[in-house]
């Protein structure tokens, strides 16, 4: 298990706290990475955590790709 410090450092450099992190963690854990709402509220979380908006197509799009196991190794390469 990773110790508070390790998310005090995380907190400091990205502005995220530790129950965010934790939460994404768990529904990446424990969802089903197949079903586009758990996919969909992931890039919502994730959006919200970097601070960078994501359209509704551009959502589409990557949630398509995920289900289609069409995810590139260099995500860079994805669009």
């Amino acid at each position: 298990m990773l110790d508070d410090s390790f998310f005090k450092k995380v907190e400091k450099k990205t502005k995220v706290d530790k129950t965010t992190i934790v939460s994404l963690a768990e529904k990446l854990q424990n969802g089903n990475m197949k079903d586009p709402a758990t996919l969909e509220e992931v890039i919502d979380t994730l959006s919200k955590m970097t601070g960078k908006k994501v359209s509704q197509e551009l959502k589409e799009k990557i949630i398509k790709k995920v289900v289609a196991d069409d995810v590139p190794k260099n995500v860079d390469n994805m669009f």
